[in-house]
């Protein structure tokens, strides 16, 4: 179903672009992270990867890379530190930032849960072929520089 905005054709087509765009993002990210444990946010899954893949970052680079706000962050890692699954340490070389490390606990967790996440992620990622993915991957870097 797309809009019954009766603008321009230029409207008419962003939008209906935009509702398609939104509507296959939150159905096939709803489906991927079916497999996180009850209580385990997305936000909380995406701290959790970021810092499995690239390592010890300070709380503003997650931040940035999860395109959350400082004070939404904060939350999300207090959560995860009373769990059990990260540390904050202040940078020795520059004390005011504090970096956010995977526990041995939550090294575990995320090795555990992150295969069945990308397991449901190439699943779902499997209607397009690999050109098609190339040119998705393309096309959302280039809407989501747009400014």
């Amino acid at each position: 179903m797309g809009t019954r905005h009766r603008g321009s054709i230029e409207e008419i087509n962003a939008l209906n672009a935009f509702i398609k765009l939104q509507r296959a993002a939150e159905s096939v990210s709803t489906r991927i992270h079916a497999v996180l444990p009850e209580g385990l946010t997305v936000t909380q899954f995406g701290v959790l990867e970021s810092l499995h893949h690239i390592g010890p970052l300070c709380q503003g680079e997650l931040a940035e890379k999860l395109l959350r706000s400082g004070g939404n962050l904060t939350l999300v890692v207090d959560n995860l530190e009373k769990a059990g699954y990260v540390l904050r340490e202040r940078d020795p070389a520059d004390r005011r930032f504090v970096v956010v490390k995977l526990t041995e606990k939550g090294q575990a967790f995320i090795s555990e849960i992150f295969p069945k996440v990308l397991a449901n992620v190439t699943r779902e990622m499997a209607a397009l072929s690999s050109t098609e993915l190339l040119d998705l991957g393309r096309l959302c870097k280039k809407i989501g520089l747009h400014s």
